[in-house]
């Protein structure tokens, strides 16, 4: 574990722990895209796929910027929850209710995220790093668009299975 005596040490370990987060759903995002029924959720997956591409390229410019390595962290708390996510994929069921399902899982992921993206760039800004805040911003705003997307789709889900009498 490294030693943390300044406020740019406990931003390191936040990018590290940011990178390996966005690196683990690189791998997991396919899947959820693959799981889900709805094709509006597929298809929101798989967008959000490419912006976790270039946000593990904006940790990387992070890094630069703040002369530190941004792998070297596993992140237990995203692995958990990826975990949680891919139990929603291995339910059987009604497809509307099965795609709320991994939207709920979707959804924490995003929270998840957009905590440790307030936490580095609250740091960021004490440090005076302005780039790094900026890219960090990006990512943060990604990242509320996403769950937004979520939710919406969820709405929808919703309606329909009332509409269908799936409650």
């Amino acid at each position: 574990m490294a030693d943390k005596q300044t406020l740019k040490d406990l931003l390191e370990d936040q990018i590290k722990d940011l990178y390996s987060a966005e690196k683990q759903l690189t791998k997991a995002i396919p899947k959820m895209a693959k799981g889900s029924h709805a094709a509006a959720l597929s298809i929101a997956f798989k967008n959000h796929l490419k912006e976790t591409e270039e946000q593990v390229k904006r940790l990387e410019e992070v890094g630069r910027l703040l002369d530190i390595k941004p792998a070297g962290k596993k992140c237990g708390g995203m692995e958990g929850v990826i975990k949680e996510g891919a139990e929603a994929l291995e339910e059987e069921g009604n497809e509307t209710v099965l795609d709320l399902g991994i939207i709920g899982a979707g959804c924490r992921v995003e929270h998840y995220e957009m905590a440790g993206y307030l936490t580095a760039i609250t740091l960021a800004e004490r440090i005076g790093a302005k780039e790094v805040v900026s890219l960090l911003q990006k990512s943060q705003a990604e990242e509320q668009a996403a769950e937004q997307t979520l939710r919406q789709i969820a709405n929808g889900l919703i309606k329909s299975a009332t509409a269908t009498a799936a409650v």
